[in-house]
């Protein structure tokens, strides 16, 4: 069933939404850790060091300076493309929200959902240390809080659920979910740092439906602290593999069961390989059905419950049908290698030749307006 934003949306905000981003990110500045924790913490608190190739990240617990120039690429030539850049030199749209939206015109895109750069979420997630995870996850998300407040009209942040105890999750939950501009939370591991949810994570469940928010797993979970540098070769060839497990997680151990309400986004995973992988779960499901306790088939939790958002997957939108016109999102992936700002619109044009323009609006803006609440200060639901 395909599902419209509201037509009175435009009406609300005076805005009209063509081209919406359900994934763009940020360029964490220098002091966005060490203005905001407390100095206790002291060298642990995450700085960024300037190196004689280029500046770069260093967490307390990482593997080294962590270089991000892969992160602030968008727009550049090829051949001028490299891990390592000086943070002064990139553009100011990564951290500079008014800026953002100079470039977003430039681009045409009309809003967008930001969420962090990789490897530093991943190092966030992955540390073991209560009190400096939880430092790091409340500065990381009330300068976000304030970035997206420039215009919640335009941006939509998707803050970090801390992961080293249901309380710390919930209490963030409270803390943050009723800011302008929240677009759910970002999930890199579940609250007590497990790879798979726990019966104790009910409570989060109930508590992300009670408030209409969606829950968001960026490519998949952290497993440990990242590399120093990202040494694949490809970096975005494989971007689907890991959400295959999280998502059988979420539905054999029951939570799209008892949570109907609870909506999903799968962000930059793409969603070609999609209906393929539903024909292979229903039918292992029809084989070993009796050692279940479920009432839909894999597939219907998947249509009812979860979005797949791409980057660029023009087979997914040939076969849109089949993966479903109304759980599919558009992304730009700005500032990263994978955008084509600043010439998105022509991109996007050419991938929805033949597409009926009223899909055409649900891909692009319509499943992202309903998602994430463009239209109104806070997420939706679906």
């Amino acid at each position: 069933m395909a599902v419209t934003a509201p037509a009175h949306q435009a009406s609300r905000t005076q805005r009209v939404y063509h081209l919406i981003s359900a994934d763009s990110h940020i360029n964490e500045p220098p002091d966005l850790w060490t203005s905001r924790m407390p100095s206790r913490f002291g060298d642990r608190t995450p700085k960024m060091v300037h190196l004689d190739q280029g500046d770069a990240w260093v967490f307390d617990g990482g593997p080294g300076p962590m270089p991000f120039g892969l992160n602030a690429c968008a727009g550049m030539d090829f051949s001028m493309r490299t891990p390592w850049v000086r943070f002064d030199d990139i553009r100011r749209g990564g951290w500079d929200p008014a800026a953002r939206l100079a470039e977003l015109d430039r681009d045409q895109v009309d809003a967008e959902v930001l969420y962090p750069t990789p490897r530093l979420s991943q190092a966030v997630a992955a540390h073991p240390d209560p009190d400096l995870h939880l430092a790091m996850v409340q500065a990381y998300n009330d300068w976000l809080a304030e970035f997206v407040s420039h215009d919640p009209s335009r941006l939509r942040a998707a803050f970090y659920l801390p992961n080293r105890g249901l309380d710390q999750a919930l209490a963030e939950v409270e803390r943050v979910a009723d800011r302008p501009g929240t677009a759910g939370f970002l999930l890199n591991m579940y609250p007590a740092g497990t790879e798979r949810p726990q019966p104790e994570d009910d409570a989060l469940w109930a508590r992300l439906v009670e408030r209409g928010l969606p829950l968001n797993i960026h490519v998949g979970l952290v497993r440990g602290m990242p590399n120093q540098v990202n040494t694949r070769f490809l970096p975005g060839s494989n971007r689907h593999t890991a959400i295959t497990d999280h998502l059988l997680d979420l539905i054999f151990t029951g939570v799209l069961e008892r949570f109907p309400e609870l909506q999903v986004a799968a962000v930059e995973v793409d969603c070609g390989w999609v209906p393929y992988w539903k024909e292979q779960i229903d039918d292992n499901f029809r084989r070993f059905q009796h050692l279940h306790d479920l009432t839909l088939f894999p597939s219907e939790y998947l249509e009812r419950q979860v979005h797949f958002v791409y980057v660029t997957d023009t087979y997914g939108v040939q076969n849109r049908h089949r993966i479903g016109v109304e759980r599919m999102l558009w992304s730009t992936d700005y500032p990263h290698a994978s955008s084509s700002w600043p010439n998105t619109w022509s991109a996007v044009q050419a991938s929805m030749s033949g597409v009926a323009s009223e899909e055409r609006q649900l891909i692009l803006s319509g499943n992202a307006m309903r998602l994430y609440g463009f239209g109104s200060l806070g997420a939706g639901t679906a």
